[in-house]
């Protein structure tokens, strides 16, 4: 794509339609599994620049995320990027893992901290003899491996744990340093918060690109339960356009599919031209999304 538009004066200029990407889970039910295919095939004529396939807590989707991936690579053209966390490994493992990714052909790994072993809210710790923290993963993978991207994890309203925004902005410098080359950031609602985050990046001189994270709210109690644990903010005006639809699933849909579009279609008139998407296995809403945006099967593009 080389055209180019400019949409508000003075904005970075950004092609013609935004690059995406999509976010997987690995199945654990055959019934998960062919839900996962179809939503695959669904997705991939519209060319995203890579797909990831998450990595459970502790570890416990492994072997799942590993056979999703490799099978990714061998029945698609799709570029799969690698889920990897510190928790409940050493770093021999982890570094047995790395290996056997790259040697299937992975190229990409997003490398992320994990969750606590008992789940969010309670206490972290990592494996005695594994790697402590995401910035420390990230340099044992360059290490092994120079030529493996690396994506790490980024928070507009900064991680749970994390004392304020200056020490949650030195773990993101971190893990740069040590040789990450894009951050895709937690989910988030309000486009103000994802600015204000960024300018804070740039202001202490951190230059990768600052992908958002976006995810259609399938069920919206569902998920504002998911991403509040996680600490992002539901907004009032959001909880407001789903109430009195718990019992109907189309309308929720409909009103899922127009409050992400408005709300990448906004993030791409202000200059960003990338976006991620949390897909939950599901492909009606991010395809739908893909399509307001100018996004067309097989790289066949409109302009936004």
């Amino acid at each position: 794509m080389t055209e180019t538009i400019s949409s508000v004066p003075n904005a970075p200029r950004a092609p013609k339609a935004p690059k995406i990407s999509f976010e997987f889970f690995p199945p654990k039910t055959e019934e998960m599994e062919r839900n996962l295919w179809e939503t695959i095939n669904r997705l991939a004529p519209l060319t995203p620049n890579f797909v990831s396939v998450t990595y459970g807590a502790g570890g416990s989707t492994r072997e799942r995320t590993h056979s999703t991936i490799t099978r990714i690579l061998r029945e698609t053209d799709l570029l799969p990027a690698a889920h990897l966390t510190c928790v409940s490994a050493s770093r021999g493992e982890i570094d047995d893992i790395v290996d056997r990714y790259h040697e299937v052909g992975v190229r990409h790994i997003v490398a992320l901290r994990g969750d606590p072993p008992g789940g969010i809210g309670t206490p972290y710790f990592t494996h005695p003899d594994g790697y402590q923290s995401s910035a420390e993963l990230v340099a044992g993978i360059k290490r092994r491996h120079a030529d493996i991207e690396i994506s790490v994890s980024a928070y507009p309203e900064k991680h749970p744990e994390a004392k304020d925004f200056d020490a949650d902005i030195d773990t993101l410098k971190a893990k740069v340093d040590a040789g990450a080359t894009r951050a895709i950031t937690q989910v988030f609602f309000d486009n103000d918060l994802y600015h204000r985050y960024v300018d804070r990046v740039r202001a202490r001189g951190i230059e990768i690109p600052i992908v958002p994270g976006i995810m259609p709210m399938h069920n919206f109690k569902q998920a504002r339960n998911f991403v509040t644990r996680a600490g992002t903010s539901v907004p009032d005006w959001l909880a407001e356009k789903f109430e009195g639809l718990d019992n109907d699933a189309e309308t929720r849909k409909l009103v899922a599919a127009t409050v992400a579009a408005g709300q990448v279609q906004k993030l791409f008139k202000h200059g960003v031209d990338t976006f991620h998407f949390y897909t939950m296995n599901r492909a009606d809403l991010v395809f739908a999304i893909s399509h307001l945006l100018g996004i067309r099967p097989n790289g066949a593009q409109k302009a936004a």
